[in-house]
């Protein structure tokens, strides 16, 4: 699909949206746009199976997320998404690179529900954030795994009220290997599928 390739290649250089103009992020908004407009499962939450795995951010206009970018002696690393359909969970981990041994992560867990064809209300429930060796940090799968097991971190790593965090996101295209959304805050958020 020419638009898909057009947003890709547009992508490649932008640094999830950290090193985007003002005259980028109107392009690339506009090629979200069209292949909103062509998305082959324009009911997403009718396709769990397309929906589940681990999803790597290309591209978001979130300031939240790119601000992240901004912590002096740090980089910001890959971010992932990663969606346990059947559990109704997501879990949303940020990789920070710097210092010999002190990389970090800065990861949050949510609960989401249906809302519509497209839409899911998120629940945020759980931060956790410090360095990725004292936390045992490897992967997002084996992250995942001890967050599910109980395991407290020896990290920042507490319960978030209901009250504190609340949204909404939209998946506005979805095929098997690259995901859209858009947040109740007006972010939009491109992500390709991890194998």
């Amino acid at each position: 699909m020419l638009t898909k390739g057009n947003l890709l290649r547009e992508l490649a250089d932008k640094n999830r949206g950290i090193n985007a103009t003002a005259t980028d992020k109107q392009y690339i908004q506009s090629l979200v746009a069209q292949l909103e407009e062509c998305n082959p499962n324009p009911k997403p939450l009718e396709v769990p199976q397309l929906l589940e795995g681990n999803w790597r951010l290309l591209y978001t206009t979130s300031r939240e997320l790119l601000g992240l970018d901004k912590i002096p002696l740090f980089k910001l690393g890959a971010i992932y998404q990663c969606i346990r359909v059947r559990d109704s969970k997501i879990y949303n981990i940020a990789e920070i690179s710097g210092l010999p041994l002190l990389e970090g992560i800065v990861s949050v867990a949510a609960r989401f529900e249906p809302v519509g064809d497209r839409r899911v209300n998120v629940r945020f429930e759980r931060a956790i954030s410090g360095l990725q060796r004292p936390i045992g940090y490897q992967s997002p799968n084996s992250f995942i795994q001890k967050i599910e097991a109980g395991r407290k971190f020896a990290a920042i790593d507490f319960q978030i009220t209901a009250r504190e965090q609340r949204g909404w996101l939209d998946i506005t295209y979805l095929d098997e290997t690259m995901r859209i959304g858009r947040g109740n805050e007006g972010s939009i958020f491109v992500l390709d599928k991890v194998n």
